[in-house]
């Protein structure tokens, strides 16, 4: 069992790393991060992390090893092609928080069986504000034995963890989460955009869908800023777009027809095109007030 006298490294400290490795430390357990941002890695500085100047130094002599990673080209760079992995000693225990595909994931589970690393997939559910409190979700897939010796870890970061098997399971739970989310976020537009072309003023329609029977978390946590038409990011339309891709993979490669998932990433593509990727997925919401003829609503 991981013990806090363990030490730690964790690679990639953006906006979901930094948070979640500041949390493990305050728990008590010695991190080490490293970042290619000079940026990133000054404000892991400044919450008391300790600092690689680089990634294998980081991950030399940790018995745990944490990656948070923007997408499939920069796992496989950073672990395989730039040979990170190599560093990383026999026995100790690969934590890999990502959304990435199943793909590069069975490629990662490969080469830590043939270095002898115990390979845990555990992408995290939520946004950075629920990475800073601690109430992150997370899907945990791989050798059951290494996810029992690191749960006191994944306690100082998440409300809960759900163990789903040997292998990939954990990427397709992300990604079938990541599709409701995107879809749920289809639906809110336009039933927003519905609701104001029938007369009803956009507070009123926002409290009726708060205080309806389709009221779920992300309902309650996107309709306080959308009162304020606040569409400043949590998760972008990049970002979404991005996951859709991974999602629409999966789908063909599973022999899953996915309609829905496909009008969402035509829907993002869109509002990337018109100058909105960086904004918050919910933007869908501007999407089908354009489509709609509907300008901004009374505050």
């Amino acid at each position: 069992m991981a013990t806090k006298s363990d030490d730690i490294a964790w690679l990639g400290v953006g906006k979901m790393g930094l948070p979640i490795a500041g949390r493990i430390a305050a728990a008590g357990f010695g991190v080490t991060a490293f970042d290619i941002s000079a940026e990133r890695t000054a404000a892991a500085h400044q919450q008391g992390l300790s600092v690689a100047a680089s990634a294998t130094e980081a991950v030399t002599g940790k018995g745990v090893v944490f990656t948070s990673l923007p997408d499939d080209k920069a796992v496989r760079d950073l672990l395989l092609v730039k040979g990170v992995l190599d560093a990383i000693a026999p026995q100790s225990i690969l934590i890999e928080t990502s959304t990435v595909s199943a793909e590069v994931s069975v490629e990662l589970a490969k080469a830590t069986q043939d270095h002898k690393i115990d390979y845990l997939r555990l992408p995290v559910s939520g946004n950075s504000s629920l990475a800073q409190t601690g109430a992150l979700t997370c899907f945990v897939s791989g050798p059951r034995t290494a996810f029992e010796r690191v749960k006191p870890l994944l306690a100082s970061f998440t409300r809960a963890q759900t163990y789903l098997g040997e292998a990939e399971q954990a990427r397709y739970a992300k990604l079938a989460v990541n599709l409701m989310i995107a879809v749920s976020a289809g639906m809110m537009a336009e039933s927003l955009a519905l609701a104001r072309k029938g007369g009803i003023a956009w507070q009123d329609i926002l409290k009726v869908l708060d205080d309806s029977a389709v009221a779920s978390p992300m309902v309650k946590y996107k309709t306080p800023p959308l009162a304020k038409r606040d569409f400043e990011s949590t998760f972008s339309c990049r970002q979404m777009a991005k996951d859709l891709d991974l999602i629409l993979g999966a789908g063909h490669s599973a022999g899953v027809p996915l309609q829905l998932a496909a009008q969402l990433r035509e829907t993002y593509s869109s509002l990337i095109a018109q100058g909105d990727g960086d904004a918050d997925y919910i933007a869908t919401v501007l999407h089908q007030e354009r489509l709609s003829g509907l300008g901004d609503p009374e505050l």
